[in-house]
């Protein structure tokens, strides 16, 4: 067993005390750890993420656009670069999306340790989105009653019956690219390169604001408290229970909820969920304690499990597609779904964090190679080899702790 896993399994389903010698006076600090996410100051819960769970929100509808043929690119460009006041969404959840001044484009690769000083690859990024929209609308919605074949955009159903999938001319899901994409550009990054950083954490008057107690204005918390509750909030933000959101994992979005959720359904990775989510709790309590050392080493945890979700889910849908082309009648349209969602979380490979590092586990440079490569045929997904499958899988797995037998089951 490793030690991160050694020191979480300590805190699973408990609620104790733990003595730290961070101290900076020589003593030691306690940590008193709740059983769910649920913190208090002065008979008030100090927690609060609603931006978060708004741009989840958003983001669920911009994918639902992404499939209704009826809508413009304008329209679509307005959802994800949302406007405060503007009539953009439906907002069957009552959140108040159209009131709010957040937006999923302003947070689209815009983390404080990656994109504050990398203009230019932030830039790049968000526009790769606009693209997906774009092509979505011109090329893709055009072709809604034409059956797809290779070099021509239309329709695929699955065999049997299956659903209908909606495929570019190289066999692409603009839609998948951008769902599984923003899992990485949006909740990813934001996460593992922004509010668990000590850049965002400990910015300004941070750190002598938290070991006074002094809350923002006009609030419960501090700032401290509130930048960890948003990188929570980029995971559990929709939870049926955002406190104990565990019993729904996986059930609760269409991004990094839903993905915890799979890997977590996997015999080789279960427990990854618990692993998570008491690093996120662990590092709350110990914030509240002023106990900087062991926040920072939930970070780093938050960080391997975090980037290790993206990567099973690359490989595993990589090894879908490859098992697809390898039965005896291929069903084109179920192993192009799957080799789309391998395609966007291979794209967000580049917004991973090696803990205890300021580096990606793969950078924009080696992505791209990866998808030129899962792209590369004249024709793209109708050319692609397994054999091209299988290296893509290896060199995804080489880096983390794991096989391609375990992620691609």
């Amino acid at each position: 067993m490793n030690k991160n896993k050694l020191f979480l399994a300590l805190f699973v389903g408990l609620s104790i005390s733990l003595v730290s010698c961070g101290d900076d006076d020589g003593g030691s600090i306690s940590i008193n750890e709740p059983e769910t996410y649920a913190f208090e100051r002065d008979g008030s819960s100090t927690v609060s993420f609603s931006g978060q769970t708004t741009r989840i929100l958003m983001g669920e509808e911009v994918i639902d656009a992404l499939k209704d043929n009826t809508l413009g690119e304008a329209t679509i460009d307005a959802m994800y670069a949302h406007v405060e006041g503007a009539n953009d969404f439906e907002d069957a959840t009552g959140f108040g999306l159209n009131a709010s001044d957040k937006s999923v484009r302003s947070k689209t690769a815009a983390s404080a340790d990656f994109f504050s000083a990398n203009t230019t690859d932030a830039t790049a990024i968000k526009e790769d989105f606009d693209e997906w929209i774009s092509a979505q609308v011109a090329d893709v919605f055009p072709e809604w009653e034409t059956e797809a074949a290779a070099g021509q955009a239309g329709f695929i159903q699955e065999a049997g019956g299956g659903s209908t999938r909606y495929v570019n001319e190289k066999g692409l899901e603009y839609n998948q690219a951008f769902n599984k994409g923003l899992i990485g550009a949006l909740m990813v990054d934001q996460i593992v390169n922004n509010y668990v950083s000590t850049s965002v954490l400990d910015a300004g008057t941070n750190v002598e604001d938290n070991d006074a107690g002094t809350v923002a204005d006009g609030k419960t918390y501090t700032n401290m408290e509130h930048k960890w509750d948003e990188a929570y909030g980029y995971a559990y933000g929709t939870s049926a229970n955002t406190a104990n959101p565990n019993p729904t994992i996986g059930d609760d979005d269409s991004f990094l909820n839903k993905y915890i959720g799979r890997v977590e359904g996997d015999d080789d990775f279960a427990g990854i969920a618990d692993d998570l989510f008491n690093a996120f709790k662990l590092g709350r309590a110990a914030i509240v304690a002023r106990d900087y050392t062991t926040r920072d080493a939930q970070a780093e945890i938050i960080r391997e499990k975090v980037s290790t979700v993206i990567a099973v889910r690359a490989v595993y849908y990589l090894q879908q597609g490859k098992a697809g082309l390898e039965s005896n009648t291929i069903d084109y349209a179920s192993v192009f779904h799957d080799l789309s969602e391998g395609y966007g979380f291979i794209y967000s490979l580049q917004f991973t964090r090696r803990p205890n590092s300021e580096l990606p586990y793969f950078t924009r440079s080696e992505v791209e190679n990866m998808i030129s490569d899962l792209m590369g045929g004249t024709n793209g997904l109708w050319d692609v080899t397994t054999t091209t499958l299988d290296n893509l899988s290896s060199e995804i797995a080489a880096e983390f702790e794991f096989t391609v037998a375990q992620a691609g089951s």
